[in-house]
């Protein structure tokens, strides 16, 4: 396998130094052929999508398939702008020189993807790959495999293999291809995944950028707006069958509204999914039993207040709350990602930033309240990747705002220009006049050359 992926990577060599994917007019039709390959796939990647992940038409459409379109008309709309050479103030003991800023591609990228959105999460990473004028290797996840399949069928019709190639397979291929010699890793998936890719390109010195997870809180003070909350949390953590990075992990709630806040989700589980959510055209289900019998051991009966049901054949786990959950409960011990929601209590509001504090930095974090002093005070006194007040998930679809993580949640981010200029070596340059020449900088120095560097450099 390593002989296969070194002679991968020399091909992908030779094709980038020949210069065509640094031409923007080429950028730009690539990303129109993307546009097109996704449109004509988009029946294949719905349908495969539904097999490995139960996903419902809208969210299929609304998290993957459209979510690229869409980005792809986003990029192609700004990319002339991001990709000008850009002209920086230069100081004036520089005088008579200009200080320019060039956005230059990596050479061959590897695009690790994971399962849970496992189309949008190997194609939003290559957008910014392809605009930055880099060529591409992308791992699908093989725990869906049905869209991996559709993603190689798809790849390998529209792109020449020497710019963007498709590699699958599991364990065995990621360690080949992650300890080859790309010139950037950009990996999306768990911690523990995410420290071996980390480590593996530590021995090249191969930059990456890391999105991985964590338990993303989400407090809900006493002065929340409940109903739409309960919605709002419900919805965010529950789309995918749970599996969202960003989902909320686990609620924080003041005691004063706790049982008004289980109630109303106990409400709106049934308002969105009915009497049985397995027959729920709108629910998903877990990815393989592997993850199924993890999420079973995370269920405690006693704590269980709505939901709790699952059926390991079919792969489905019923949207649960779990009330009167403690820190030492196994389902606090790691990040969930499935259809469980834990709900903890907390009295005063410096308590609750202070649980969330003593853990590691999450991924996400929400706060549901209509006082300005309480949203300050949770933004500013915790450290996560980016997050919403009164809302769940939204801020990963403003293309404008960076997504990425911090601490053990990831390094780096991406989305909109910052998927540009991750994928973009910011090359700086000085190009100086030869008109006249400042004499006091070269030896041999006197004390006149030091008085006019102080003049210069106060």
């Amino acid at each position: 396998m390593n002989e296969k992926v070194e002679t991968l990577l020399a091909n992908h060599k030779n094709y980038f130094d020949k210069g065509e994917t640094k031409d923007l007019d080429f950028r730009l039709e690539q990303l129109s052929t993307l546009k097109k390959a996704v449109q004509k796939y988009e029946a294949e990647l719905m349908d495969a999508l539904k097999k490995d992940l139960g996903k419902s038409i809208f969210e299929a459409y609304g998290s993957e398939v459209g979510y690229i379109l869409d980005s792809i008309g986003f990029f192609m709309k700004n990319l002339k702008g991001w990709a000008k050479v850009k002209k920086v103030k230069t100081p004036l003991v520089h005088t008579g020189s200009k200080s320019l800023i060039y956005s230059q591609p990596y050479g061959t990228v590897l695009i690790v993807g994971p399962f849970n959105y496992p189309a949008q999460l190997v194609l939003e990473p290559l957008i910014g790959a392809i605009s930055a004028g880099n060529c591409a290797v992308i791992k699908p996840s093989e725990f869906t495999p049905t869209v991996s399949a559709v993603l190689t069928k798809m790849i390998r019709e529209f792109f020449n293999e020497e710019y963007i190639s498709v590699v699958e397979g599991a364990k065995e291929e990621t360690s080949a291809l992650i300890h080859a010699p790309f010139d950037y890793i950009f990996f999306t998936g768990s911690v523990e995944v995410g420290k071996i890719v980390m480590q593996a390109a530590a021995k090249r010195l191969v930059p990456v950028t890391l999105e991985l997870g964590g338990k993303s809180p989400c407090i809900v003070h006493k002065d929340a707006n409940i109903e739409v909350a309960a919605q709002r949390i419900a919805w965010g953590k529950f789309m995918n069958a749970g599996q969202t990075c960003v989902a909320p992990d686990y609620i924080l709630v003041h005691e004063d509204v706790r049982g008004k806040l289980v109630k109303a989700l106990k409400k709106t589980i049934h308002d969105f999914y009915g009497d049985n959510p397995q027959e729920s055209k709108d629910y998903g289900r877990v990815v393989n039993e592997r993850q199924f019998d993890r999420l079973v051991s995370l269920l405690d009966k006693e704590k269980v207040v709505v939901g709790g049901r699952n059926d390991r054949e079919s792969l489905y786990m019923e949207p649960t709350v779990m009330d009167g959950v403690t820190w030492e409960d196994s389902v606090m011990q790691e990040e969930i990602f499935g259809p469980i929601l834990p709900v903890l209590a907390y009295n005063d509001l410096k308590d609750a930033v202070k649980q969330v504090n003593n853990y590691p930095k999450p991924l996400a974090l929400y706060v549901f309240t209509e006082t300005n002093e309480v949203e300050e005070e949770v933004i500013g006194s915790t450290s996560f990747g980016g997050g919403c007040v009164n809302d769940t998930v939204t801020h990963l679809t403003n293309p404008y705002l960076p997504f990425g993580g911090v601490g053990t949640s990831g390094i780096g981010s991406y989305h909109g220009k910052d998927s540009f200029d991750t994928f973009s070596h910011k090359k700086s340059v000085m190009k100086k006049s030869t008109k006249f020449n400042l004499s006091f900088l070269y030896p041999p120095y006197s004390d006149k050359s030091i008085k006019v560097l102080r003049k210069f450099m106060k």
